[in-house]
């Protein structure tokens, strides 16, 4: 899933404050004063309170405004060191504290933290405006790029230089002051509704659980699964009841399981409508201004929408490419969808169901076609997957088998909530590389789905290791009960760690090259790491029952194997569905605000030929976080663009003896490490010795046949 590379790549461009004091004084107490005295500057969880982000944010910004100021005001002739250099290295303080900040803004939130949020994101959008709009320091970079062929550079330096040029023209510094003056009000507003969408979507997903008052209507789940609800309902003081938590996507585990069916209906409406029942936490109102603002703020830049801005600055390079690709997909996968609810709904006739398969029932008609084709079904392989061994035998494992990476755990460094466990990091000689923290049960006070973030971002120049987490919502185990997952979170764990290996082993002497990671690009570490959960060598390491210690038996492994194709027409529709609503809304002119976004959603969903009734989108608008308030915005087409590139990278892989420590070492030094340095699409062809096809993507899907 997304990750907080966005956020990182926002700070990383040495953002510049403004604004008021906050509610309290700086001082040389507050823990991020100065550069955390423990190992790799790990954040001192055990001294950080609340009360201390937003002073310390506050005189970030000011501070790095004094170090913007001296760059700008520079009477000497602009060089690489004075201007570009001194741009990589400002920032520090606002750097650390924002780190941290955001971090628990998305995974273990409060009120206080909130309505620092609240008072900071203008703040920080203003901030960002007040170096990007500054035409002092915009003439001495313009001074380098315009001299960039006498001056000297290496390659790398001069693609930096190239890269700032690129970030002021695309954030207005060639705007007249009017406009300036425009944006800047846009880029505010649009950070306070961004922030504004987070909370109430939050707070959505939180009201939105299911509460049950009758365990008999929990039949099906399992005896962990109801202690679990039980406990959530205990956690929310209520009295003998079950309550069945929200995930951020559109259809919910339990309703795989769940026999009945009213409950699975309510369970999907409770889903599909938390942000829009005309209550505090309604969200349209948010997103219709959203999407008016945002193509005014590109028509500003010299754009005809949203999208043409954004993909102007990835490989896909236009909106049209992206959306052929997704588009081309639709035939295929819904053809195949309609032929997995046809299968549904003879199992549903053959039971006498009397009824009609409707979004509600997917979940649970296919586990039993899945158990009626395959013999399979989730009950069976769950004891195989308890999390702590698939961590350190699988993720693990696989980065070691790859990359010749270990790890060590480390109970000695604070940490900011008791789940979070922390792993310090080892080379292939044995040099401590980072750390490596993660976070997986789901809490009413996190954000959903699952991602990567740094704590500490590694720069040669800057003399900083990573520190790194992952961050997910799995069901937590009830007290003295193992953490059994699903396949789907297995492959999860080892998305989100990709994300962790590219930022542990990038080696790019500059942060903002580091961070110059276009979104289409930055899921393929990710994706291509998810093929390792399933290669035998690996998951025959992990796949252990929790009991007994005994293997996978090879017939339950082969039966997941022929399985993982199953279902792909729901999902590949499912995704594209929403990856299309995306460029719906992100490719608008600018113009009058949208009436209604429900009415505005079905629209797109029928002009792109995605709107299968038994197949909603992965997120329906008014939760569609990846694109309000994610970094996703006219990005979310990412993933499937990736996806052809990683499944193309895996072939060779399999065209080169699979996974040996030879092939891990090759893309580690040709893809991860490489970071932003140069252009994604030049890096991969280094790699393949051609540009990716999407062959590979098809035969995974199981869209076409041939599979590998």
């Amino acid at each position: 899933m997304l990750t907080t590379r966005r956020l990182a790549i926002a700070l990383s461009l040495v953002l510049l404050g403004c604004g008021r004091a906050g509610p309290a004084k700086f001082t040389a107490a507050n823990p991020f004063a100065n550069p955390s005295p423990l190992f790799e500057q790990a954040p001192p969880f055990d001294r950080i309170h609340d009360a201390d982000f937003q002073p310390a944010i506050e005189e970030g910004m000011r501070v790095q405004l004094v170090e913007v100021a001296a760059i700008a005001s520079d009477t000497a002739t602009p060089t690489f060191d004075n201007t570009i250099v001194a741009l990589e290295r400002s920032g520090t303080l606002l750097r650390r504290a924002s780190a941290v900040f955001f971090a628990l803004a998305s995974a273990n939130t409060d009120d206080t933290i909130q309505q620092v949020q609240s008072a900071v994101a203008p703040k920080l959008a203003a901030h960002s405006d007040a170096i990007f709009l500054n035409d002092t320091l915009f003439r001495r970079v313009k001074s380098l790029y315009d001299r960039r062929a006498a001056l000297g550079l290496d390659t790398t330096q001069l693609y930096l230089v190239q890269r700032y040029y690129r970030d002021f023209v695309r954030a207005g510094a060639l705007l007249a002051d009017s406009d300036k003056t425009k944006l800047r009000a846009l880029n505010q507003e649009e950070a306070t509704l961004s922030t504004d969408f987070q909370k109430k979507l939050l707070a959505a997903t939180k009201a939105g659980a299911v509460v049950v008052d009758d365990s008999a209507q929990l039949d099906g789940l399992s005896a962990g699964d109801i202690a679990v609800a039980a406990q959530a309902a205990k956690d929310r003081k209520l009295t003998g009841k079950w309550v069945i938590a929200l995930r951020n996507t559109t259809q919910q585990p339990a309703q795989a399981e769940l026999r009945n069916r009213a409950l699975r209906e309510r369970l999907f409406r409770a889903s599909t409508t938390r942000a829009e029942r005309g209550d505090s936490n309604d969200t349209r109102q948010i997103i219709l201004r959203l999407a008016q603002l945002r193509p005014e703020r590109a028509r500003l830049l010299g754009y005809p929408s949203l999208a043409a801005y954004v993909l102007d600055d990835q490989m896909a390079k236009t909106p049209d490419a992206a959306i052929k690709l997704l588009t081309d997909l639709v035939p295929a996968a819904t053809a195949k969808a309609r032929g997995e609810a046809a299968a549904m709904q003879a199992l549903i006739n053959g039971q006498h169901g009397n009824f009609t398969v409707q979004p509600w029932d997917w979940q649970y008609y296919a586990e039993q076609v899945r158990a009626a084709q395959y013999a399979l079904d989730e009950g069976q392989i769950k004891p195989y997957f308890e999390l702590n061994r698939v961590l350190t035998d699988g993720v693990f494992y696989a980065a070691t088998q790859l990359y010749g990476l270990t790890f060590r755990e480390r109970k000695d460094l604070p940490v900011y909530h008791p789940d979070v466990r922390v792993f310090e990091v080892f080379d292939t000689d044995g040099t401590s590389i980072g750390l490596f923290y993660c976070d997986y049960f789901k809490r009413d006070n996190k954000q959903g789905g699952a991602w990567q973030g740094d704590f500490v971002d590694r720069s040669s120049l800057l003399g900083t290791h990573p520190v790194i987490y992952n961050v997910a919502n799995f069901t937590k185990p009830a007290a003295g009960q193992p953490a059994l997952l699903t396949y789907d979170d297995v492959t999860t764990m080892f998305h989100e760690f990709g994300h962790g290996l590219h930022a542990m082993l990038v080696n790019v002497h500059y942060p903002r090259l580091a961070a110059n990671v276009p979104t289409d690009f930055v899921e393929v570490p990710s994706q291509f790491n998810e093929h390792w959960a399933l290669y035998p060598s690996v998951f025959a390491h992990y796949a252990r029952h929790y009991q007994t210690g005994q293997p996978m038996p090879q017939e339950l492994v082969a039966k997941i194997r022929r399985a993982k194709t199953f279902d792909q027409g729901f999902a590949t529709t499912e995704y594209v569905a929403a990856a299309l609503l995306d460029f719906a809304w992100h490719t608008l002119p600018a113009g009058p605000k949208q009436a209604d976004v429900d009415s505005f959603e079905a629209q797109a969903l029928r002009r792109y030929h995605v709107d299968v009734a038994e197949v909603p989108p992965r997120y329906r608008t008014n939760y569609f976080a990846h694109i309000w308030d994610g970094g996703y915005n006219a990005n979310y087409y990412a993933y499937l663009w990736s996806e052809v590139i990683e499944d193309d990278a895996y072939a060779w892989f399999t065209e080169h003896g699979g996974l040996t420590r030879a092939n891990g070492q090759r893309f580690r030094d040709l893809v991860l490490s490489r970071a932003g340095s140069l252009d994604a699409g030049a890096m991969y062809r280094a790699f393949r010795g051609r540009d990716p096809v999407v062959g590979p993507l098809l035969e995974d899907r199981g869209l076409v046949a041939g599979r590998r």
